[in-house]
């Protein structure tokens, strides 16, 4: 396997992503949009997750593909970021057709920054302008770091921030990662600035430490924990040009909280609403309908822990 060209999920074809954000408020969303609608489902490993039409990901539900994704900031507020899209999509002739009206699906999932210090005393809340600023600004290449989702996010040591990485398998198929980092753990060991993803790192893209020395680690010590119930959760998508069914979608997005695991200490907690989206674009029929889901979760897995770390140090 080999980093796609951009190390972004973009290296999947037919997919862009937007960022918008309120340096004021110091919150934003992130949008995820495809040239067509894309097959999609979702994995909820947190106990504390805040999301907008994802029970239709589910592989008996009707409508199997969607318009877009949204992460953004903002708690339940953020789900008003799906409004702003959805406006735009239909704006655009995008949309389930439904004798004749267009009706966009655009299903989301948000994190909680409220208590960052931005100014959030708000008359109207201002996510549905982010999400339609977002898909505005939806393109191949995009900021990392404090940008769209990730601008107010923050971990147990510190800035979260938005993350990406991709990766090319040896059948030529592409997988990519895109994750707002807002953990209630850290992603760094112990006091050192060595990321719990160091193993996974390629060429250098989150700074090149390697991983930590000896030491820097206390298996038997509580970990590093950030406020409380409520004030986290980490949102990311996954996405291939694989041929995969919504079932094979969700099963890559399940294999994909590995990612989580090794590059967050802890995850998955009950004051997390960690939750991954899978996407497939479905150009790439699969050679091996044995072999390569398995390369396929594996290549989610580790992009999702390099995005990860990628996030929070681009944001720092």
């Amino acid at each position: 396997m080999r980093k796609g060209p951009r190390n972004l999920i973009t290296d999947v074809a037919g997919l862009r992503v937007g960022n918008a954000e309120d340096a004021r408020v110091l919150t934003g969303s992130t949008v995820l949009v495809g040239d067509a609608p894309f097959t999609a489902a979702v994995h909820v490993m947190g106990g504390a997750p805040g999301t907008r039409e994802t029970d239709l990901l589910a592989p008996d539900k009707t409508v199997q593909q969607v318009d877009a994704l949204v992460l953004s900031g903002g708690s339940a507020f953020g789900l008003d970021a799906a409004s702003g899209v959805a406006d735009g999509l239909r704006a655009a002739g995008r949309g389930f057709d439904v004798g004749g009206q267009k009706v966009p699906i655009v299903p989301a999932a948000i994190l909680f920054d409220l208590l960052n210090g931005g100014q959030k005393e708000w008359a109207e809340n201002p996510y549905k302008s982010l999400g339609k600023a977002a898909l505005d600004a939806s393109a191949e290449d995009f900021a990392l770091g404090a940008s769209g989702a990730g601008i107010g996010a923050t971990t147990a040591t510190g800035r979260g921030g938005l993350g990406s990485a991709s990766l090319v398998l040896p059948g030529g198929q592409t997988v990519g990662a895109l994750v707002a980092v807002n953990a209630l753990g850290s992603p760094t060991v112990g006091e050192s600035q060595h990321f719990w993803a160091a193993p996974f790192e390629l060429d250098g893209e989150f700074g090149g430490l390697g991983p930590a020395p000896a030491g820097a680690f206390d298996p038997l010590a509580s970990p590093r924990l950030k406020g409380g119930p409520g004030e986290n959760t980490t949102i990311g998508i996954v996405a291939t040009d694989a041929t995969l069914t919504q079932a094979g979608a969700q099963r890559m997005a399940t294999a994909a909280h590995d990612g989580y695991a090794r590059a967050l200490y802890p995850s998955h907690t009950p004051f997390d609403g960690d939750l991954i989206f899978g996407v497939s674009t479905g150009v790439r029929p699969l050679a091996d309908p044995v072999a390569d889901p398995i390369l396929l979760g594996h290549a989610a897995a580790l992009c999702m822990a390099r995005a990860i770390a990628r996030g929070v140090y681009e944001a720092n």
